[in-house]
């Protein structure tokens, strides 16, 4: 059972791969887009909801596209889904059953409370190095074959 949406994992993977591929020039969404399989639309809304939370950068004109708005380390992958929209923090609603107010709803928003600390302690930078470490294998795997 996957705990994180479709939606939360490409946003952090797009922000990772802003992170390593912009080297002093914003990357276009058509070509995060197209490095994750995607149409470019389907990402395009994703993007800007990172843009609105001061994750990403957008650059408008021709030589447009997006780059990081703040350090890597700043960045926390609970950071990237909240922005993208893939946490909810929607107030308890009021439920009839006494035994979902008192025992499951407090139970689970313990588990979800545990989690959001978790994903605030795994930061950009530390995702943007062992993505740097594979490509430098699959590179050094390369020259080799």
């Amino acid at each position: 059972m996957p705990l994180l949406s479709r939606k939360g994992v490409l946003a952090i993977a797009a922000v990772i791969d802003v992170a390593l591929h912009t080297q002093g020039r914003p990357i276009s969404a058509k070509t995060l887009a197209a490095r994750h399989g995607l149409p470019p639309r389907h990402l395009e809304s994703v993007l800007q909801a990172l843009v609105r939370d001061g994750i990403l950068k957008g650059i408008r004109g021709p030589r447009g596209g997006y780059e990081l708005a703040r350090e890597r380390q700043r960045v926390t992958a609970d950071d990237i889904l909240r922005a993208a929209g893939t946490v909810d923090d929607v107030a308890e609603q009021p439920v009839a059953s006494e035994l979902l107010s008192k025992v499951v709803l407090p139970a689970l928003s313990a588990a979800e409370q545990e989690f959001g600390i978790a994903l605030g302690r795994i930061n950009l930078e530390d995702m943007a190095r062992s993505a740097e470490k594979l490509k430098s294998r699959a590179m050094g795997s390369a020259v080799r074959a």
